[in-house]
């Protein structure tokens, strides 16, 4: 029987404190990502290169960079699963998302004061680490915070929230970055840092101050399964977290085909979108446009993105999740076709304006859609499970892009192929979408 308190919060369509607390969570974390897209690999090549010592080129720079990167990302995916795994547990879930977002902010702010880009490039994995592992926990906490029927909505309202959040310390960051030398001159290097690193660390904390005050795990793994996985060795405890992952990949791919197609094509669709989000200014560099033009267009596209995300949750009442996530994915295959005929600055803007209506919309409804067709009290571990697929977002489509560019193609016709990665996640979206939903599914 639904509450009083649940009938009033579905009839009114406003967020419950508990749903307003995890939304929040977006708006902080959102403010790092953000920060990592844009000014921190400047600051990082800042230290790095040049002629003093301990100094490096800009193609090594670039090349320790893209391994560091490559590093986070394999580690990320593999703790991933099992953190969530042992977090599915009592009481365990909210006890380690605390670490992981006081060790990831800690990390942040401590970047700002790095004197050597060898530090500033291991604090910043250590930091990507930490910010990646607490959103295993983050999305799967959705299962607790809200109902079923209000998913989308609560998702999009956090992807929505986020983007449009995130601007306001970056903008803080970016004003320190605009005074540092690069441009104005009025203060040094190491305080542009340290301003940027700090504004979006405390920012990132206090906005999650909520989410830690009020979270209750409400799914969880079986009394029985408690009783049966307690056992005092740490090392034992993963061990079974990592059988339990492998004997749930095979259920996924043995029976559970309404998951494990909706991945295949999440995985599919996502890189597409992961490859234009990480190509963006190399988009515009191929083009040689304004550079600066270009920042304030990709401004205006997290605006638009939390636009879109809201208009897209409130579709989310009257429509299916698969329906809305169709007109996602089609609105960016013909993103990828709009490429072919970009030559200029307008253009560019155009194609943001695309990018931003559907972006936060796709990831948001894909995050619902999963958390809906997945068993509540497994979430942390099914959505460590999710966050390889997610980790890997533009690995492909970097690969496709690499060739086009190698083999003497333009950019517009490497953002163009990848149609190819929308097309066929559409396809197996709809092979998911036949399937009958699991039991544990409304």
């Amino acid at each position: 029987m639904k509450s009083k308190e649940d009938n009033t919060q579905k009839k009114s369509k406003k967020l419950s404190s508990k749903e307003l607390s995890w939304v929040l969570y977006d708006v902080g974390n959102s403010a790092y990502t953000l920060l990592a897209c844009a000014l921190i690999p400047i600051w990082y090549k800042s230290l790095a290169v040049g002629d003093g010592a301990g100094q490096i080129s800009s193609d090594r720079a670039t090349a320790y960079y893209a391994m560091a990167i490559a590093v986070m990302t394999v580690v990320s995916a593999l703790i991933g699963p099992v953190c969530g795994a042992i977090a599915d547990h009592m009481r365990i879930k909210k006890a380690i998302f605390s670490t992981t977002v006081v060790v990831g902010v800690s990390a942040c702010i401590l970047n700002g004061f790095t004197p050597t880009w060898v530090l500033f490039l291991v604090i910043y994995v250590l930091t990507k680490i930490f910010y990646n592992a607490s959103l295993v926990f983050y999305d799967s906490m959705l299962v607790d915070v809200t109902t079923k029927d209000r998913m989308d909505e609560v998702s999009s309202y956090g992807y929505a929230w986020g983007y449009l959040g995130s601007c306001v310390p970056f903008l803080v960051s970016l004003a320190a970055y605009i005074c540092g030398p690069d441009m104005l001159g009025y203060i040094s290097n190491r305080l542009s840092m340290i301003i940027g690193f700090a504004v979006t660390g405390i920012w990132w904390l206090v906005v999650t101050v909520p989410l830690l005050k009020s979270y209750k795990q409400v799914n969880y793994v079986s009394e029985a399964a408690e009783a049966k996985s307690k056992n005092p060795g740490v090392l034992r405890l993963i061990a079974g977290a990592f059988a339990q992952i492998f004997g749930t990949i095979k259920k996924i791919a043995t029976k559970d085909k309404k998951v494990g197609l909706f991945l295949i094509a999440f995985f599919l669709y996502i890189d597409g979108v992961g490859t234009i989000i990480d190509n963006c200014i190399n988009i515009g560099t191929d083009l040689k446009l304004d550079s600066v033009g270009q920042v304030v267009f990709l401004l205006f596209t997290q605006v638009v993105a939390c636009i879109g995300s809201l208009v897209f949750g409130r579709l989310s009442q009257k429509y299916k999740t698969t329906t809305l996530l169709y007109v996602c994915i089609a609105g960016y295959f013909a993103v990828c076709l709009y490429a072919l005929t970009l030559h200029d600055l307008i253009g560019f803007g155009i194609m943001a304006f695309g990018v931003g209506c559907f972006q936060g919309s796709l990831q948001a409804l894909s995050r619902s859609y999963f958390s809906k067709i997945i068993p509540p009290e497994n979430s942390g571990e099914y959505f460590g499970i999710y966050d390889i697929f997610a980790k890997g977002a533009s690995f492909l489509g970097s690969l496709v892009i690499a060739a086009v560019k190698l083999a003497g193609g333009t950019i517009n016709v490497a953002v163009a192929t990848m149609a190819i990665f929308f097309a066929v996640g559409f396809v197996f979206l709809r092979l998911a979408d036949s399937y009958d939903a699991p039991g544990y599914e409304k």
